[in-house]
């Protein structure tokens, strides 16, 4: 696991629920590609998920930088990088498959926790006609290098993380919580914000 991303993060959204299934009957998301998503829902009604089919949504984001997709769940919606628009149709597609893949797998799961490229994934990309995928793409979107101004300290084990953005909820060190506390947050081990020079 990268020393960067190890932390736990303790969130405070468990009261929040899915979007309302009222949501995909408003009409279009804004940079909803309507095509994309017309696949999708007819793909996902030909594998008799009609909740999935009735819900799931395919939109352009702007904003990504090295990711060629993303799916949401339980909010059924497939994130795109407009980047793929560039590159041969073959790898929008396998994109849009790969993402939806996780959606399907997800949906079949129900509640239950599932690994995000786990065996419920695999099959759902045999099904989509994808047997062998990576979990990763090649494609060669640029990266951009990040200076990692902000830095946090264990107090327990002295560990020191260094990210972009600060950190505005309560964190704890998870290496420390997994050996100390089973995994479980604890405020022991809350991380504290050290100045850099």
């Amino acid at each position: 696991m990268s020393r960067w991303l190890r932390q736990l993060d303790l969130r405070w959204n468990s009261w929040l629920s899915a979007r309302p299934s009222a949501d995909a009957e408003k009409g279009p998301l804004p940079h909803e590609d309507t095509g994309l998503t017309a696949w999708c829902q007819e793909t996902a009604k030909s594998l008799d998920l009609p909740e999935l089919a009735r819900r799931v949504r395919v939109t352009w984001n702007g904003r990504m930088q090295t990711t060629a997709g993303r799916a949401w769940w339980p909010d059924r919606l497939i994130e795109m990088n407009p980047k793929l628009k560039d590159f041969a149709p073959e790898e929008l597609w396998r994109t849009l498959r790969h993402e939806l893949a996780h959606l399907i797998a997800y949906e079949r799961s129900g509640r239950r926790r599932i690994e995000p490229h786990g065996e419920e994934w695999r099959v759902a990309c045999a099904e989509l006609g994808i047997p062998h995928e990576q979990p990763y793409h090649s494609l060669p979107l640029k990266r951009r290098r990040m200076k990692r101004n902000f830095a946090y300290t264990c107090p327990w084990c002295l560990e020191t993380f260094r990210r972009v953005r600060r950190i505005r909820r309560v964190v704890a060190c998870y290496p420390c919580c997994q050996k100390h506390s089973a995994g479980a947050f604890d405020p022991r081990f809350k991380l504290v914000e050290q100045k850099l020079n």
